[in-house]
């Protein structure tokens, strides 16, 4: 029996982890899409985003307090099914979707910064700071979700002084006369910034290097995705008070519109938070995958050579370097720009399974430390599946 993982995590750095893989990079240019769909009233979008995702992050909340395990979603799928190799492939599209997710940020953030600094080749940045995160992810949960932390205060600030510097410009849309939401763009707008609270799940995965899981847990769930939340809404109202809403529309960049309407002036610093942005997502993706291949391992077969702690670390090392070397290779040599395409359908899909698995399981054991009404798997179910088929019809 292998030992187990060091249980070093609390609450605070949990729900850290947990915010700063939501309000990623993602947040630089999802403004301006949801403008474009739900006009002025983009922030309401983004608010009923988080009331969509709410059922499927309460079932990986009650399910993190019945099984506080590595490969959360394995487990719970195939606890709740009775399939366990339906359990294993949804553990495996797990990695592979963490995988991908990591190499895209991973480019993505070794694009920004030798844009910044420019005497550092892309290739030579993508290693670089791959081989740093990665090194950090073996040393220990508890250096690589304090690290996290520090990425995601970065972020907050950063995002913060964005979010000042919106309330400080003058006014360009007059929100008292604001006319009646087109409730279809609201709508779509709420869709397409569903995507951004994608990473609650990851949370889960960290269960076995938590104290106290069957509490700690469900309330990192919860209280990331509130905080995350209040931040896009923020963040998303600031936009619109100060900038046309067309020119957030059609802007890749859309908070540096923001930026430069309230405070002017070089708008480098926004470059480093993205840098830091993306350090936090890989990080966090490259911990995650790692521990998930570790829980695989406790099942035998090919995988048990994952489920092997480092003796002095305590952290699984094989898991991490291997997803770590993947992620680089991945960020060097895929189209990963489309790869990552593939990551959000995976992920909708996963949740259509973890709901439809604790539907089954809350009728076979209804009681649980953390116990949510039936009706929430069941609104979390028809939500992913209303998200999947949007996304196949190519409108997201």
């Amino acid at each position: 029996m292998a030992e187990g993982l060091k249980r070093r995590i609390g609450l605070g750095l949990l729900t850290a982890y947990g915010v700063g893989v939501m309000v990623g990079a993602g947040i630089y240019v999802l403004v301006g899409a949801v403008v474009a769909n739900a006009g002025l009233w983009a922030p309401l979008s983004f608010i009923l985003a988080g009331v969509i995702a709410a059922p499927t992050a309460l079932s990986y909340a009650e399910f993190s307090s019945r099984l506080p395990e590595a490969a959360g979603e394995a487990i719970y799928v195939a606890k709740g099914t009775g399939l366990s190799a339906l359990g294993t492939f949804v553990g495996l599209a797990i990695v592979f979707a963490g995988t991908v997710s990591a190499a895209a940020v991973l480019r993505g953030g070794a694009g920004y910064l030798t844009a910044f600094v420019e005497a550092i080749p892309l290739n030579g940045a993508i290693v670089g700071l791959g081989l740093g995160l990665v090194l950090v992810a073996v040393l220990g949960a508890l250096e690589s979700l304090a690290l996290a932390a520090l990425f995601t205060l970065v972020e907050i600030i950063g995002l913060a002084l964005v979010i000042w510097a919106g309330f400080s410009a003058p006014a360009v849309s007059d929100l008292a006369a604001l006319a009646p939401p087109v409730w279809s763009g609201v709508a779509l707008g709420a869709v397409l910034a569903f995507f951004a609270f994608i990473g609650f799940e990851d949370i889960v995965n960290m269960a076995e290097e938590v104290k106290n899981p069957t509490q700690v847990l469900p309330r990192a769930i919860l209280y990331s995705l509130v905080i995350a939340s209040a931040v896009y809404a923020l963040g998303t109202f600031a936009a619109i008070r100060s900038v046309p809403a067309e020119l957030l529309a059609q802007s890749e960049r859309p908070l540096v519109l923001v930026w430069q309407a309230g405070i002017g002036g070089s708008v480098a610093f926004l470059s480093l938070i993205a840098v830091t942005a993306a350090l936090n997502g890989v990080l966090a993706q490259i911990v995650m995958a790692a521990r998930v291949l570790f829980g695989l391992g406790r099942r035998g077969g090919h995988l048990a050579v994952f489920h092997h702690p480092h003796r002095k670390f305590g952290t699984p090392v094989l898991a991490t370097v291997l997803i770590g070397a993947c992620v680089i290779a991945a960020a060097l040599v895929l189209p990963v720009a489309s790869l990552a395409e593939l990551t959000s359908t995976v992920l909708l899909s996963v949740f259509v399974i973890v709901n439809l698995s604790l539907i089954l399981l809350k009728r076979r054991t209804p009681v649980a430390p953390f116990c949510v009404p039936m009706a929430v798997p069941i609104l979390g179910l028809v939500a992913a599946i209303a998200a999947l088929a949007i996304t196949f019809g190519g409108l997201s």
